[in-house]
This record gives C-alpha cells, sequence and structure tokens, in this order.
C-alpha cells in the first residue's frame, strides 16, 4: 500500500479499529467515556482484545457514561477527539498525519454532521485521506468474498438488515452501492433494548436504573428470541423446577468479584432446549387444566416478596420479552413497523426484478442479531409476508460485530482504493460538502 490504512468501524456501542488487509481489527472497545464511583476522572474504557486481567481490574459498577453519538449520530466532537486520540496513540500506535483512514457512518448523517466529522479527520488528525463507506455496504461486501461459489445475483445484490446499538435498517445493496431510496429504518437497538430490561428488573427486582454495563450483560448472556410468544409466558407462570425460564444473576459484591455473572448456567441454558412452535409443548403445558393448575400455583405460592438482603435477581419472561420488541415495536408504545414488514417494505421500495434476488440473500449483521433463535423467528414472520413463489434465506454473520469492520478491511485492499479516497488537500481545496459527492452516499 501507498500508506497504512486505519480501518475504522465508529459504532454507537462499539469502536472497532486496526490496520487494513488484516482480519481482525487490533482493538475493540467501548464507544464513550466512563467515569467510575471510586474516580473523579473521566477514562477511555479497556479494548476487550487486551489481557482479561485488565479488564477485571477496571469497575464498570454504577459507572457513569458520556457517549460522543446518540441515536448513531455524531453530537460530541471534542469527546470522539478525546477517545480517537486515545485508540490511535495507545492501542494503535500510528501516526495520523502518515496514515489514511476508512471510516464507516450512519445513513443519512446531515451535512453538518459529516462536516464536523471531516473536520476531525483533516483538521484534527490530519490523516492524508478518507474514504466514507456505510455498513450495509461493508457487511454485503465480505459475505459476498466469502461466498464465491454463490450464483452472480446474490454477489452482486442482498439485503443487509443491520441490528445494530443505536437503531435496525433494512438496506438493499446493488453492486456494492446501497439503495438509499429503498432503506427502511425502526428506531430500536441494543442500547433501547438494554434499557427496557433495566426497567423490567428495576420494576419487579432490585433498582439497576444506573448499571449500564451490568444490564447489557445480563441480556447478551440470557436473553433469548421466542418462536412462540404465547406458549412462553405461560411457561414463565409455571412454578418450581417446571419454569425453564426462570434463572438467576448473581450481582458484583466489589469485593470478592466486580462484575455479574449467571449463577446456573445450566438452568439458563434448559429454556434453549424447548421445541420450537412446531414441535410438541412442554407436557405440563399441553391441556387447559394443566395451565390453570399452574396459575393458581403460581399465585398462591410462588409470588413471594423480593428479599432485597440478597445480592442477586431471578429473570423469567423477561428473557424473550426484550429481544421481542424488534419484532413488535408497538409492544414499547412505537408507532413503527417490526422487523419482517420493514424489510418487506425495503424489498417493495426496489425494482420488481430485484425482488426474488433480496429474498433469497438477507444478510444479518450488528450485534443485536446474536441472539438465539433470531434467525428462526424472523424466517417465520417473513415467510407468510413474502410470495409463495420467492425463497427466502437468510445468512447471520459468522461474527456480526466484525463484519462490517472485516468488509473495510477487504475493501482497503482492493487496488482502486486509492482512487476512491479524498485527500487532504482535495479537502482544502474544495471544502466537506464537494468532497462528500466522491462517496456517492
Amino acid at each position: 500500500m501507498w500508506n497504512p490504512v486505519v480501518v475504522l468501524d465508529n459504532g454507537g456501542g462499539l469502536i472497532k479499529a486496526g490496520l487494513g488487509g488484516e482480519r481482525d481489527p487490533s482493538a475493540v472497545l467501548p464507544n464513550c467515556l466512563l467515569r467510575p464511583v471510586s474516580s473523579k476522572k473521566w477514562l477511555v474504557p479497556p479494548s476487550t482484545t487486551t489481557s482479561s486481567s485488565h479488564d477485571d481490574s477496571f469497575d464498570f459498577t454504577s459507572a457513569a457514561v458520556r457517549r460522543p453519538l446518540d441515536r448513531g449520530y455524531l453530537i460530541n466532537p471534542d469527546l470522539q477527539r478525546d477517545i480517537w486520540a486515545h485508540l490511535f496513540s495507545s492501542l494503535l500506535h500510528i501516526t495520523p498525519s502518515q496514515s489514511s483512514l476508512l471510516l464507516t457512518e450512519p445513513l443519512f448523517a446531515l451535512p453538518s454532521i459529516q462536516r464536523a466529522t471531516d473536520e476531525l479527520v483533516f483538521e484534527d488528525f490530519n490523516f492524508k485521506a478518507l474514504y466514507v463507506a456505510d455498513s450495509p455496504a461493508l457487511a454485503h461486501l465480505y459475505e459476498a468474498s466469502r461466498r464465491p461459489h454463490v450464483g452472480s445475483r446474490a454477489a452482486q445484490c442482498s439485503l443487509v438488515v443491520d441490528c445494530g446499538f443505536s437503531f435496525t435498517h433494512a438496506a438493499p445493496v446493488f453492486q456494492n452501492f446501497t439503495l438509499n431510496y429503498a432503506v427502511k429504518r425502526i428506531d430500536l437497538g441494543g442500547k433501547a433494548l438494554t434499557n427496557y430490561l433495566k426497567e423490567l428488573v428495576s420494576y419487579r427486582s432490585v433498582n439497576v436504573m444506573d448499571e449500564t454495563f451490568l444490564m447489557d450483560d445480563v441480556k447478551e448472556k440470557l436473553c433469548a428470541v421466542s418462536l412462540d410468544v404465547a406458549r412462553d409466558l405461560h411457561m414463565a407462570r409455571t412454578s418450581g423446577k417446571n419454569n425453564l425460564l426462570r434463572c438467576t444473576y448473581v450481582l458484583p459484591d466489589g469485593v470478592t468479584h466486580t462484575k455479574g455473572y449467571v449463577k446456573d448456567p445450566d438452568q439458563a441454558r434448559r429454556y434453549l432446549s424447548v421445541a420450537d412452535v412446531d414441535g410438541d409443548p412442554p407436557a405440563e403445558l399441553g391441556s387447559k387444566e394443566g395451565m390453570d393448575h399452574f396459575e393458581i400455583t403460581e399465585k398462591h405460592e410462588d409470588r413471594k416478596r423480593v428479599d432485597l438482603t440478597k445480592n442477586e435477581f431471578e429473570l423469567t419472561n423477561e428473557r424473550f420479552l426484550v429481544p421481542d420488541m424488534l419484532f413488535r415495536p408497538l409492544d414499547l408504545g412505537m408507532n413503527q413497523a417490526g422487523l419482517a414488514e420493514c424489510i418487506v417494505r425495503a424489498v417493495n421500495s426496489c425494482h420488481p426484478h430485484l425482488h426474488p434476488v433480496l429474498y433469497e440473500s438477507i444478510i444479518l449483521t450488528g450485534g443485536s442479531t446474536l441472539f438465539p433463535r433470531f434467525a428462526d423467528r424472523l424466517e417465520k414472520e417473513l415467510r407468510p409476508l413474502v410470495p409463495d413463489d420467492y425463497q427466502v434465506k437468510i445468512t447471520t454473520q459468522e461474527d456480526p460485530i466484525l463484519g462490517v469492520w472485516r468488509g473495510g478491511s477487504l475493501l482497503v485492499s482492493s487496488p482502486d482504493f486509492e482512487a476512491m479516497c479524498v485527500t487532504k488537500s482535495d479537502y482544502e481545496e474544495l471544502g466537506s460538502a464537494r468532497c462528500r459527492r466522491r462517496f456517492f452516499h
């Protein structure tokens, strides 16, 4: 390469950063500053790719959080500058003035936000060149490179469902360009799901409204998508060992451990072994009499006061109600379509010749697609909405969190990348608005 290229997937939740041409990023860290209870200074959280001993020494409990991005868009460039400065100097060990940058930016960023980003890149860090890409195009590029045996139509065209930290997009991609006129968006992402889980647990058990990172961990370890919500709601009301949903999460005590953990992982995994909606339900739930019996038992024997002296709380129906919001935003009071209907609307906004190709090449990316059974539930809801003569094929990326970064690393390795970039001299001569036209956004 003519000079080192930094690939920076600047997400609302996590920053993924590394040098182009490599398979995995060198650093993955939360895109925020933290102030732990025991400190008066704002600190950059440690990278998850560093040693575990360093991570364990950092106490996230009740830490105050400041984020440079809100709803996916840059609102605090000064804060972002501080985080990037630490990233480039302490983690990547690169000199920006001798490097180029490939940066991901959310779809439909306002010109004022684009200007602020360009000022950060060229005026504050003095990068030699910049290329701005959007997540769906990079996710499509990486999947197309991984599946060269797939037909040429699917390699050129796909529908990328990006469930990220701030929002969810259904974005058709054609020949590595995102079709902006057909993109549909749901204002729900990992942050909203974590906040909803915090509210449920705080209302039913202990106050965890200030424990953002702790509840992120609970969500990632214990939540799963339900294939039959009505059945699982009944299951959550049963008592004793018949309740396959019940599990316990132990809160950190600040002495022996600074991170929470699942008390009995085997018990937590039982719910994932339940047959899907087409299979037989558990025997206890097979009859109306069985249902009534468990409802009565739950009401009279199991409904106890929460023991606030215990350093733990139980989860039951919260485990599937939280990710279910992506499929039914109306349950949260949001007047928006669910994910399946959002995909259908995105496809219908494209040329009819593309419809069958898009339905058979749906790519799932973003951390919120990591919930167990996510793809199964999406296919179950999508199938009735799609014409019978169309196939529905859903592919989850091998690592939905790193898939976009790997697409960027692949793009940087292409021989045409240098010609696609905007150089610092271009920016100084033409300004931000005219330079942005080169990216076809």
